[in-house]
């Protein structure tokens, strides 16, 4: 099984869980600096310090056969109260991240966002709120302007359901407000409408580049298929974090079973989606220029009905088996006998995201181009002597990427895959215990150690073929 000669073997990042210096050469607060603070837990200070250590971390790309990297610029280190004065020091900063990729020949992949709304537009409603949209369409469009000889692929958002979950209904993000469906379908529609905009003004630009836009999709099957009731189940989870953000990204519009549902489920809590005719104007538009989508896929779930009282419990230490998930009227997230889970129980169970790429292939022809953004397994990895045999990871990835090849061979245009993560960084609910990266950092030092994982990585890059 041979991968294309023009595959991207990438390593993805994100500003605001490797960068470091989260309040230093100009840099506005963000949604999680005062948030994290709250709760006492861990800081993103100073993370794996990329902000100085870049040079190095992209050297590393070279050697070990990594192509492309996923970056995402920290809006509140261009715009620091996220609108109005911008931030030179930040605005040169990623010049000069940008010419290092240059020089190590490594592909940037851009993201505007990725999870981190500077503070004073977060106070004012996040993605809840008009306002938060126009800022991030000024802000989207001097990024454009600014780095247009430098940057050819831009992403608008990450993982857009993600944001809305952990904002609304699991409570693990800025606001940690629970079981509020109706508040993460708005600020999911809000934020494909500031998408769509932002897709529009890159058009209208004639940039030489291409943009789309990263979702965190899951496959959703019945826990038991031959209940019908399981299978609703199924497919109102499917709704609320894949179906709902695939018809707004390849559709600009959403079909009459997404309305439906989504309409149902907010209304269980007597709430309401507003889409304005307006809105869908500009997504159907900015739905026929998108050039490609991000994919992040780490699992599958398994569904089954639920009427009982929302119960929610997000395993952030990596306690095995303590996760739950039941949302009332929506269903309730099972174990699945045979599937085997992560330290943190995310289901590992690669031929899903065949499934998953098949699916889009067929439910959205129009869809152009396909990028795994986001695959990896967190993992307590062990340090001995600077030797860290991940085989577990390996494994992980291997047949994810045989997943990949398959669907590959069946039609889909996937034109590259991203390992989350590059090197060992903060992650948002887990602090640092957590690993994902072929790079080992020791925190204290911030001396790089490449994992098992990463002289594999580096075979399947130089050969193009999966062991």
């Amino acid at each position: 099984m041979k991968f294309a000669e023009d595959f991207i073997f990438g390593g993805a990042t994100a500003a605001y869980q490797c960068e470091g210096s989260t309040r230093a050469y100009g840099k506005g607060a963000v949604s999680w600096d005062e948030f994290l603070e709250e709760k006492g837990r861990f800081q993103a200070n100073p993370a794996s310090d990329f902000y100085h250590q870049y040079p190095v971390d992209l050297k590393l790309c070279k050697m070990f056969g990594v192509n492309g990297i996923r970056i995402s610029i920290s809006w509140a280190r261009i715009f620091p109260d996220g609108t109005g004065a911008i931030n030179q020091q930040g605005i040169d900063y990623y010049h000069d991240v940008f010419k290092e990729c240059r020089k190590n020949g490594v592909e940037p992949f851009v993201t505007l966002h990725h999870f981190d709304t500077p503070i004073g537009l977060y106070k004012n409603g996040d993605f809840l709120s008009n306002d938060t949209i126009d800022a991030f369409v000024k802000y989207a469009a001097f990024c454009f302007e600014e780095y247009k000889d430098e940057v050819t692929y831009w992403f608008t958002f990450n993982e857009i359901w993600a944001v809305a979950t952990n904002q609304y209904i699991e409570g693990t993000f800025p606001y940690g407000e629970k079981y509020n469906v109706t508040k993460a379908f708005q600020a999911m529609h809000n934020m494909m409408l500031a998408h769509a905009k932002a897709v529009l003004v890159y058009k209208e630009k004639n940039y030489e580049g291409k943009i789309g836009v990263v979702q965190s999709l899951e496959y959703k099957y019945p826990f038991n298929e031959l209940k019908i009731e399981d299978i609703q189940a199924a497919k109102n989870e499917d709704v609320l974090q894949n179906q709902f953000l695939l018809d707004a990204t390849f559709l600009g519009e959403y079909s009459c079973e997404t309305l439906e549902i989504a309409n149902k489920l907010a209304s269980l809590q007597g709430g309401k989606i507003i889409i304005r005719d307006e809105d869908l104007e500009v997504m159907r538009k900015a739905a026929k220029v998108n050039d490609y989508l991000g994919m992040n896929y780490y699992q599958s779930r398994f569904i089954q009905a639920y009427d009982g009282e929302n119960d929610i419990f997000h395993n952030g230490t990596g306690e095995k088996g303590t996760s739950r998930f039941r949302l009332q009227g929506v269903g309730e997230r099972m174990e699945k006998d045979g599937i085997d889970r992560t330290d943190w129980d995310w289901l590992i169970h690669p031929e899903s995201m065949f499934d998953m790429l098949l699916r889009i292939k067929l439910q959205y022809p129009n869809y152009k181009e396909i990028y795994i953004t986001e695959n990896g397994m967190g993992y307590k990895d062990d340090f001995e002597d600077g030797i860290i045999d991940d085989t577990p990871r390996i494994d992980y990835v291997r047949r994810h990427l045989y997943y990949l090849l398959k669907a590959v061979e069946s039609g889909v245009n996937v034109k590259g895959y991203f390992i989350w993560s590059l090197m060992d960084m903060f992650s948002w609910t887990n602090g640092y215990n957590k690993r994902y990266g072929l790079f080992y950092i020791d925190y204290e030092s911030q001396k790089r150690y490449p994992k098992a994982s990463a002289y594999w990585y580096k075979r399947i890059s130089q050969t193009k073929e999966l062991e």
